[in-house]
């Protein structure tokens, strides 16, 4: 994927949105919604005429929603509002946001959406997205409820515009999401304990490599990999202290300063150990060519010993894992591994990447169908509902309990809405999966709940918490991290030497990493301290 082209790209399509928009002021939105007498504040939309709206998000890979789906009928039924999800191929995001620029440039932006990659802030400023400052206290009250005032106090304070308005719904995160995850029945099997240094971690991988673990009598373990973009592999820098999140270089505190992490001496030994692993056969040789699929796949079917992932989604991979090989495997938590001279951890973050956008425009019907639709998911009183879905598609009743059924993908339509994965607390979520577990898959559960727990040994806050896009305004090769993957994943592979590090560093200052590490300072010094 040219990330340079879809920078690019993107900014030209922004403003071929604020054209076909023609929204005038930032405002309208507001002042359209605020106006009309026929809107009931409670529900956000008057009568019981049900209004379609178009939602654009996350899909791994599951069916779209489409109009009488028994999903749309769900959302109907419990929201109020007929939510239409098309398909669209996710893959880290990055497909996503090629299709979601497509769109916006054909004036055919979706009603709700997730933004990537700081898209919101050029769709803000031409007005494209609707100023939710007004709106939500007004029709969406159960949204403020559940997001703290100090993380709305930060997306104030982020908002490109200057004006210290709300132009998106964050994701809020009380507890440490992310950990490797390592085979705990491999180690039971080849009598290894688990790792804690970087030594005994390298053992733990050699031996993977070469005493066959799963049994099959096939050198075909692979110790353990990651994804595209050099992503998805964040306990090798996690040892080194590197803030990473998803496979992004993120800020934090290097030498009391806010510093990008990906051109910190700590970057530097992390792709240096990468690039070890890499040659010595204890890195998938395919982890800088797998997408999701692909990487899954090989969690999935019993060749992977080690991946890093959300905790909570564990469940994903053993029920895959048991479909697919009819193994029941046991994952546990990776400790973050310890290396002389550095302070390791997993990253966290409190205030999630932005959530929701509304698309800014002149139906109200379908405005205040948005904001119906957002205040009813948001409704605490709906989350286990909206976690369980479709009767006989993602649940079934068992003994007069509600039990989620196996992830398939083939007959499940996509639960796009999910505020309770969003915005919830790690004690509501550890009870909303004891509660629905069933006495076939409790196994599962217990360890998911386990291993969540145990990952808030390693969590850490990163400083960079809460910064915005806008820092990268000007400079997209910046922001798409496009010198970084080249760097990384040739070191990775050792098409470049170690030492190459110092001209990426060298070049990224060059290119905008200076203006952009000085805006990023003074956002932190108003906001942080």
């Amino acid at each position: 994927m040219d990330w340079k082209r879809i920078g690019l790209v993107s900014a030209a399509l922004v403003l071929a949105t604020t054209a076909a928009t023609a929204c005038g002021n930032n405002n309208n939105a507001s002042e359209e919604a605020s106006s009309s007498p026929a809107q009931s504040s409670s529900a956000g939309s008057g009568g019981d005429e049900i209004v379609d709206v178009e939602v654009w998000g996350t899909n791994i890979g599951y069916k779209p929603v489409e109009k009488g789906s028994k999903l749309y009928e769900f959302y109907k039924e419990k929201l109020g509002v007929g939510v239409i999800n098309p398909y669209v191929e996710w893959n880290g995001g990055t497909n996503y946001l090629n299709q979601l620029n497509l769109k916006i440039a054909a004036n055919e932006m979706p009603d709700m959406f997730t933004p990537q990659q700081g898209i919101e802030d050029s769709l803000a400023k031409n007005g494209a997205i609707a100023d939710l400052t007004e709106l939500l206290p007004k029709y969406a009250p159960n949204v403020m409820k559940v997001i703290p005032e100090e993380m709305w106090d930060i997306v104030k304070a982020n908002d490109p515009t200057g004006q210290g308005r709300i132009y998106y719904i964050p994701g809020s995160v009380d507890y440490g999401r992310y950990a490797g995850m390592i085979r705990q029945d491999w180690l039971d099997k080849l009598n290894l304990s688990m790792p804690q240094t970087q030594d005994e971690y390298v053992k733990v991988l050699e031996a993977f490599r070469d005493q066959d673990p799963n049994g099959n009598g096939q050198k075909d373990e692979i110790p353990t990999g990651g994804r595209q973009e050099a992503r998805w592999m964040d306990h090798l820098f996690a040892m080194y202290g590197v803030a990473m999140f998803e496979g992004y270089p993120d800020w934090d505190l290097y030498n009391g300063e806010l510093t990008y992490s990906a051109v910190t001496p700590n970057m530097k030994a992390a792709l240096e150990f990468a690039a070890k692993l890499y040659k010595e056969g204890l890195l998938d040789p395919e982890t800088l060519l797998n997408d999701k699929a692909k990487w899954d796949g090989k969690v999935n079917s019993d060749k992977a010993g080690n991946y890093f992932h959300w905790v909570e989604q564990n469940n994903l991979y053993l029920e895959n894992l048991q479909k697919n090989t009819g193994v029941k495997g046991q994952f546990t938590v990776l400790p973050v591994q310890k290396v002389d001279g550095y302070e390791g951890f997993y990253t966290w973050k409190r205030v999630g990447p932005p959530q929701w956008v509304v698309k800014n425009t002149k139906d109200e019907k379908k405005l205040q169908a948005v904001l119906k639709l957002l205040n009813n998911m948001y409704d605490k009183n709906n989350w286990k509902d909206l976690y369980l879905g479709v009767e006989g598609m993602h649940y079934e009743m068992k003994d007069g309990k509600a039990v989620k059924l196996p992830d398939d993908k083939s007959t499940q339509e996509n639960q796009i809405l999910n505020p309770y994965s969003s915005s919830a607390t790690l004690d509501f979520t550890v009870d909303l999966f004891n509660s629905t577990a069933s006495a076939d898959n409790k196994w599962i559960y217990d360890q998911v709940t386990a291993n969540m727990e145990e990952a808030q040994k390693y969590a850490k806050v990163i400083a960079g918490d809460g910064l915005p896009a806008s820092i990268y305004e000007g400079y997209a090769d910046i922001n798409n991290r496009t010198l970084y993957i080249e760097y990384a994943s040739k070191i990775i592979m050792g098409k470049y030497p170690i030492d190459k590090f110092d001209e990426f560093v060298d070049k990224w200052n060059k290119s905008g990493g200076e203006d952009v590490t000085k805006r990023a300072r003074e956002w932190y010094s108003k906001v942080k301290k």
